[in-house]
C-alpha cells in the first residue's frame, strides 16, 4: 500500500487516471442512485401516510426495490441488462445507444453522468494529490453530482444524502481537512440559519415559497465542509448563474416565469467550485479590493 501511495504521489497523472476510472464507475452507480432513491422515498412516505391514515385495506405487498434489488432493466421493455450491456459509457458506444433486446434508444444521460463523474474525479485527484484529501473531495464531488440530477428530476434534495453529507464535513474538519472544525461548525449553521431567514422573509413579503427545507440543508452541509468564509463565494455564485439559466429558459425556451427552478444544482455547482478554487478566488477578491482601495 505504502508503495502504490508513493508511486501515485510521484506521479500525478496515473492518479488523475485512476480517480477518472473510478469515476465511470462510481458514475454508472449514481445513474442507479438518482433513479431509484426518489422512487425508494416516495414508496416509503406512501406507506407511512397509510399507516397515520390507518388504512384498513390492505395493500399488495411491493417487491423489493432499492438500490440493489432489482438488477437494471429496460425501462421500455423490460429486458434485464447483463453485466457486458453495463460497463460504462463502452457498452453505450457498443449497443449505439439502443436497447439490445427492443432497439428504443438509450438515453445520453446515462453515458453522460458517467463521463461528468469521471471527469470531475480526474479534476478533484489532479488538484488535491495523493492524500486524504483527495478521497474526502470525491465523496463529496459524488454525492453533489447525485443530488443535482435528484433535484432537477423532482425538486427535492433527499435528507438520506444531505444529512450524512452535513456530518461527514464535520467528521471530515476534525484535522482541519478543509476547514478548522469552529469554522466548519460556524459554517453549518450560518449556512442553514441564512437561507431559513431569506426563505421566511420572501414567504412574508410575496405569500410564496422561494425554496425549500432542502436547500438549507445542502447549504448547511456545504458549510461544514468548507467552512463559513465559503459561503458568500457558493451564494454569490449560485444566484448568480441560476438567475443566469432562469432567464435563458424563458427568452430561448419560453418556460413560464413562474414555474419554479430547482435552486439545488445551483449550489451543487457553486460548491464545488468553491471546494477547488474557492481559497484562491477568495484571495484574488481580496487582492483586487486592495488595489481599488
Amino acid at each position: 500500500m505504502t508503495d502504490i501511495h508513493a508511486y501515485l504521489t510521484v506521479h500525478p497523472l496515473a492518479l488523475s487516471l485512476s480517480a477518472a476510472v473510478l469515476g465511470l464507475m462510481l458514475g454508472s452507480f449514481l445513474n442507479v442512485v438518482i433513479y431509484r432513491l426518489p422512487i425508494m422515498l416516495e414508496r416509503l412516505w406512501r406507506r407511512q401516510c397509510e399507516e397515520l391514515a390507518e388504512t384498513q385495506k390492505k395493500t399488495a405487498e411491493e417487491k423489493p426495490f432499492n438500490l440493489v434489488s432489482p438488477r437494471s432493466q429496460c425501462p421500455h421493455c423490460g429486458h434485464r441488462i447483463g453485466a457486458l450491456e453495463n460497463i460504462p459509457v463502452v457498452s453505450f458506444l457498443w449497443l449505439r445507444g439502443k436497447c439490445s433486446s427492443c432497439g428504443r434508444p438509450i438515453s445520453w444521460r446515462y453515458p453522460g453522468i458517467e463521463l461528468l463523474t469521471a471527469i470531475l474525479s480526474l479534476a478533484v485527484a489532479w488538484r488535491f494529490g495523493a492524500s486524504f484529501t483527495t478521497l474526502a473531495a470525491l465523496a463529496l464531488t459524488w454525492s453533489l453530482i447525485a443530488l443535482t440530477f435528484i433535484d432537477y428530476d423532482h425538486q427535492i434534495l433527499p435528507d438520506d444524502i444531505t444529512l450524512p453529507l452535513l456530518w461527514a464535513g464535520l467528521l471530515v474538519n476534525l484535522g482541519s481537512t478543509f476547514a478548522s472544525l469552529p469554522s466548519a461548525v460556524i459554517g453549518t449553521t450560518i449556512g442553514y440559519g441564512s437561507l431559513w431567514l431569506i426563505y421566511h422573509v420572501f414567504r412574508l413579503a410575496t405569500g410564496k415559497e422561494g425554496m425549500g427545507f432542502g436547500d438549507f440543508k445542502l447549504f448547511a452541509a456545504l458549510g461544514a465542509w468548507l467552512g463559513w468564509q465559503q459561503l458568500p463565494l457558493i451564494i454569490l455564485f449560485s444566484s448568480f448563474f441560476g438567475a443566469l439559466v432562469g432567464l435563458a429558459f424563458i427568452a430561448f425556451f419560453g418556460r413560464d416565469r413562474h414555474l419554479p427552478i430547482p435552486f439545488g444544482p445551483f449550489l451543487c455547482a457553486a460548491g464545488w467550485v468553491a471546494l477547488m478554487w474557492g481559497n484562491d478566488l477568495t484571495r484574488y477578491y481580496l487582492q483586487l479590493m486592495r488595489l481599488g482601495g
